[in-house]
């Protein structure tokens, strides 16, 4: 047999110039995802291995307001410092300002303060945790009114060192361990794989039994198609409220139907009671986005080959057996990357939810809870911690999604 060669195939100047612009002409695709993806990405996962709360974002720093005191014998220029933070110390801070020339010192500045011509300075080697103080410089001016409008124009500058929490590198499983350890938290896990597993389903096949509907020409199929598309397209704050209107059980048109006709002797609280609140809030994802699916599988049913459709009748199929073993087989690709795209999509879904019931009665999903450990309980470290598992458990879903079910499909 032959000996194959092992020696590497030396790249051309030609190839090296073309592949360096490719690489020139990706770059800035490549920056744009980094920043719109990753860096957010990697900032939540920074987060959510720290104890912050919403008064952390904003890191500790001396502060420091500078005003114009009395008058006559009495006036003074006062400055009043405090440190922006209750829970850490600021160390090394200097306040430097600009004495206006409209004024005259009358006496000695504190120990902490010196003044070198009209500049003052002043430095503390360390402000307390909720520190706040203000001392005095008394002055006279020949023109009081000048001399406040002078020193309300200037702005002192003051600075400072603090250990700042976002920043640092203290780790820990704090918020993790909250998280994993609520009561609460499996069943949430819970309501979330059932609200994103038969909201994604369920969109599907209506979308795919709309789509064989309108699969045919006849007269006002654009019209049919176009209030297909409503509930897509509608704001979800006015569809959301009149949902709640439509299913109120003092006002709703729904409950009074309900009564009438005999149903239920008492109106239902829809949106209010388990496990009903869960199943209407799904009924609601189905509803509003099923005309996605239906557009995606309307327009592959319309690049199938009505050839085999022709054959099939001349064989005496039934309409069932034609959709079964010509119609679904063609459909099963964009089936599955709808089934994809809308399983993720769904398991991000925050905004239906908080309309509808603001996560109560049962209907409290992964993405509520974020909302909830960020600002309702201001824990930004456990919103975060919250928002990697949600992370996490898509990543799963993809890569078994793409290893069981996409290669048997040819994906």
């Amino acid at each position: 047999m032959p000996e194959h060669s092992t020696q590497p195939i030396t790249k051309t100047p030609l190839a090296r110039r073309e592949e360096r612009l490719a690489w020139g002409l990706l770059a800035p695709t490549l920056t744009s995802v980094a920043l719109v993806v990753l860096l957010p990405l990697l900032a939540i996962f920074w987060i959510s291995f720290k104890p912050i709360s919403l008064a952390d974002l904003r890191p500790p720093a001396p502060i420091v307001k500078e005003s114009l005191r009395g008058a006559e014998d009495k006036l003074r220029i006062e400055y009043r410092v405090r440190n922006s933070s209750r829970t850490k110390p600021i160390f090394d801070v200097t306040l430097t300002d600009q004495l206006p020339d409209l004024v005259t010192l009358t006496e000695a500045v504190p120990e902490l303060c010196t003044v070198n011509g009209a500049q003052l300075t002043c430095k503390f080697e360390r402000l307390e945790p909720g520190y706040n103080e203000k001392f005095a410089l008394p002055v006279q001016a020949d023109d009081e009114d000048a001399a406040e409008e002078t020193v309300e124009g200037s702005e002192p500058s003051v600075t400072g060192t603090a250990d700042n929490i976002l920043t640092n590198f203290q780790f820990t499983l704090e918020n993790f361990a909250r998280i994993f350890d609520a009561d609460e938290f499996w069943a949430v896990i819970g309501v979330t794989l059932f609200y994103t597993f038969f909201g994604t389903v369920g969109a599907i096949v209506v979308g795919l039994f709309a789509a064989m509907l309108l699969n045919k020409s006849f007269r006002g199929q654009g019209i049919l198609r176009g209030l297909y598309l409503f509930p897509y397209v509608a704001p979800v704050i006015a569809v959301a409220f009149s949902w709640l209107i439509l299913f109120d059980p003092f006002s709703g048109s729904a409950n009074a139907l309900l009564v009438q006709m005999g149903v239920t002797d008492q109106a239902i609280n829809f949106f209010g009671e388990r496990p009903l609140a869960l199943i209407m809030v799904t009924v609601f994802e189905i509803w509003r986005y099923f005309p996605l699916s239906f557009l995606f599988i309307l327009a592959r049913m319309q690049s199938i080959d009505v050839e085999m459709y022709e054959a099939a009748d001349m064989d005496g199929a039934s309409p069932f057996q034609k959709f079964w073993y010509l119609s679904l087989p063609q459909l099963v690709g964009i089936l599955s990357v709808l089934f994809l795209l809308r399983f993720i999509w769904t398991f991000n879904k925050f905004d239906d939810i908080f309309l509808l019931t603001g996560g109560n009665a049962g209907t409290r999903t992964l993405t509520v809870s974020v909302y909830e450990q960020a600002f309702a309980v201001s824990n930004i470290g456990a919103g975060a911690a919250v928002a990697v598992v949600i992370f996490l458990c898509l990543v799963t879903f993809s890569l078994l999604f793409f290893r069981f079910i996409s290669q048997e499909e040819g994906l």
